[in-house]
């Protein structure tokens, strides 16, 4: 047991170390090519941060541990806004944009229902998949269209200053090309190796806990990979730029819909589990439609509201743990 939550830890640190470097190198070759900061802050970095959850998720359906895959998307959706929303909102009250209300909320909205309904019929398929991608390129491209018209996005904005440092790079060199060629290579090599770790180590948990692979994609695996997401939100309260923290947890959601689940679905059909179907997918669209009252409300997400979102989502989690 204390080997299979090792693989787990394990496997999330490799992850993410992965997924760095990835992001890092893939950052760079880019704007080596000479593609523009904003491009590929939306584009490279917000695929891939990402990887981990794309990787766990394929990786799990690959094994046939399909309740683990779509596990990790729903429970990370839940925990993104349940959690992740509620501690950065008792530690301070986020102010809510216009553009947040009018565009991306809504987006969200969409999406979470439109997953609901893919996954109604008990599996999500190849032509599913390909239509949640189609959405994600849609949704990358209205991001794009805004702030090119100057709009500012919660998105743009925070993903933007991840290519900052290297934005100075215009000119290629072989050394950098290479150098940052094999951070993308060491970077997906670590993405399989976590990933593999991870899930077979979750799979274990299951097994000896006698508990379904369902519950450990809900718990260990969702909040596993969505730690990054709430070290992001921290770190914006701490820079006292809260409104970033609502745009990244929106956009993180966004994309684990249109992203994970649709890519996984195309490579891979996704079975979903009926109770999936019956509890986790309506809780998540619980979670997102609890949002909107909480938003128009002074437009700030209040330190109450925190609250009442932490108190869910561990209601949620006991339901979970105890019922299965």
């Amino acid at each position: 047991m204390l080997i299979a939550f090792g693989q787990v830890a394990v496997g999330l640190i490799v992850l993410f170390v992965g997924g760095h470097y990835l992001v890092q190198g893939a950052v760079v070759i880019a704007l080596l090519a000479r593609v523009s900061t904003a491009v590929v802050a939306l584009t490279v970095v917000a695929m891939g941060t990402s990887m981990p959850e794309l990787a766990v998720s394929i990786d799990a359906t690959a094994r046939g541990s399909t309740d683990i895959a779509f596990g990790n998307v729903i429970g990370s959706c839940i925990f993104n806004v349940g959690a992740i929303l509620g501690v950065t909102a008792v530690i301070g009250a986020i102010p809510v944009k216009r553009l947040t209300i009018r565009f991306e909320y809504p987006v969200m909205l969409f999406v979470s229902a439109l997953a609901i309904v893919l996954a109604y019929d008990g599996v999500v398929d190849r032509l599913d998949g390909m239509l949640l991608v189609v959405g994600l390129a849609m949704f990358i491209g209205a991001i794009a269209y805004l702030v090119r018209r100057g709009v500012p996005m919660d998105e743009a904005e925070a993903l933007d200053r991840d290519v900052q440092r290297a934005s100075h790079i215009r000119k290629g060199t072989a050394r950098a090309w290479s150098r940052n060629g094999l951070l993308v290579v060491l970077g997906i090599v670590g993405l399989v190796i976590g990933a593999d770790l991870a899930v077979a180590g979750s799979v274990t948990i299951a097994r000896t806990l006698g508990i379904t692979e369902r519950v450990v994609g809900l718990t260990i695996v969702a909040m596993g990979t969505s730690l990054p997401e709430l070290a992001t939100c921290i770190v914006a309260m701490a820079r006292r730029e809260p409104d970033i923290a609502l745009g990244n947890v929106v956009g993180s959601n966004i994309f684990n819909l249109l992203a994970i689940l649709g890519i996984t679905a195309t490579i891979f059909p996704v079975p979903v589990n009926p109770r999936a179907i019956a509890v986790d997918n309506w809780t998540m669209l619980a979670f997102a439609l609890v949002l909107f009252p909480m938003m128009l409300r002074g437009h700030t997400i209040a330190r109450l509201n925190g609250v009442l979102l932490l108190a869910g989502f561990t209601a949620f989690m006991a339901y979970v743990v105890m019922v299965g």
